[in-house]
């Protein structure tokens, strides 16, 4: 996310390797929709991400973009949608842990890949509301007993301080689109 955060393509080659083992942490956790995310979403976005920005690179670093106020509007209306209804849908799993939490970081993990694959400095928003929920959801998780958790917290602190320098960095760098 470092490499993401100053707009370097190494990002998604860097990517993989976090997708992979974070999928399996995921799955002996019982958190069935990340553990989906990462391997039926993630791991392709990757090698997509990778060639949608190597188009737009100048001096080693992404071309940037901004949203427009109706797009922000329609983003975060189609996020906090999608959001109920996975986690709704998660909740009829009798093993799955926090649902809703759980469907929470989902969505807003795909929303934020594809502003992300697509060059706009909004991602970093959604990326630190979705570290702040996958923090509370490794809380939970320490709590009832995981072995993992204060590793993932520890790991999801350190993205959310890299969102926030993200969000600086690409505002610096982004030019607004019209739409």
């Amino acid at each position: 996310m470092v490499l993401a955060a100053k707009g370097s393509i190494w990002n998604y080659v860097i990517g993989t390797v976090n997708t992979v083992t974070y999928a399996y942490v995921a799955y002996n956790n019982g958190l069935f929709g990340e553990l989906g995310l990462y391997i039926l979403f993630f791991l392709p976005m990757n090698i997509v991400g990778y060639f949608m920005w190597k188009n737009h690179i100048k001096d080693d670093i992404v071309e940037m973009k901004t949203l427009n106020l109706k797009s922000i509007l329609f983003v975060f209306l189609t996020t906090f949608l999608g959001c109920a209804f996975l986690g709704y849908f998660l909740s009829k799993i009798h093993t799955q842990n926090s649902p809703y939490l759980d469907g929470m970081s989902t969505i807003i993990s795909i929303v934020a890949t594809i502003l992300m694959i697509l060059r706009y400095k909004e991602q970093w928003l959604l990326y630190i509301i979705l570290n702040i929920t996958t923090i509370i959801i490794w809380i939970i998780r320490t709590l009832d007993g995981s072995e993992s958790g204060i590793m993932m917290i520890v790991m999801w602190s350190a993205f959310l301080i890299n969102a926030t320098y993200g969000y600086y960095n690409w505002s610096r760098g982004s030019k607004a689109i019209e739409k």
